[in-house]
């Protein structure tokens, strides 16, 4: 099963929650009901100190309260019967994959793959992969999810990445934060 692009409703869902991230292309929509004052997050990661895997970065804003945690990272140990090389036309790419979990404590909101990017040393970012197969991880992190109080959210997200490189950190970029979270890949 292929997927391409995320859809009308998942370019409506991010501009509703602001949970996207400025990764992908937005579709201009208006709500029904003006949104309230946008309110600063109350917790900022610190730049020189990425997270060690398994450790929860907390913000708050828009009346909700999430956790998110990056469990772990995987490059080149799946090999579905279409190579990241043969998707999108390239040479020397293999599929990645980061297992991601969002806990959503207070609020409502919403979450989708989009705002996740991989960071290398040379400076290029890689974001997630487009498509999806039927022979990818499971569980698959969704495109695009609602969420209450109380709810988690649990999954992997897949990466068309240089199989001779590893990066260094996983960045979570929604237009909510200033800075981006990160998780150290290193360090794992």
């Amino acid at each position: 099963m292929r997927t391409r692009a995320i859809t009308a409703t998942a370019a409506l869902l991010l501009a509703l929650t602001a949970c996207g991230g400025d990764t992908e292309p937005r579709a201009t929509a208006k709500a029904s009901k003006p949104k309230a004052q946008k309110s600063t997050p109350t917790a900022k990661p610190s730049p020189d100190e990425p997270r060690a895997f398994g450790q929860g970065f907390t913000f708050t804003g828009d009346g909700m309260t999430m956790v998110i945690t990056v469990l772990g990272y995987e490059q080149d140990t799946f090999h579905p019967q279409t190579s990241a090389d043969e998707e999108f036309g390239t040479t020397g790419y293999t599929w990645a994959a980061v297992e991601i979990k969002a806990c959503l404590k207070k609020g409502t909101s919403g979450v989708t793959r989009y705002p996740w990017a991989l960071a290398y040393a040379d400076g290029a970012r890689i974001e997630p992969s487009s498509v999806t197969y039927g022979d990818f991880p499971k569980p698959e992190y969704p495109y695009e999810a609602k969420m209450k109080a109380g709810d988690c959210v649990r999954g992997k997200t897949v990466f068309a990445v240089p199989a001779k490189q590893r990066p260094e950190r996983v960045l979570y970029m929604p237009e909510m934060l200033d800075v981006p979270a990160e998780w150290s890949v290193l360090r794992a």
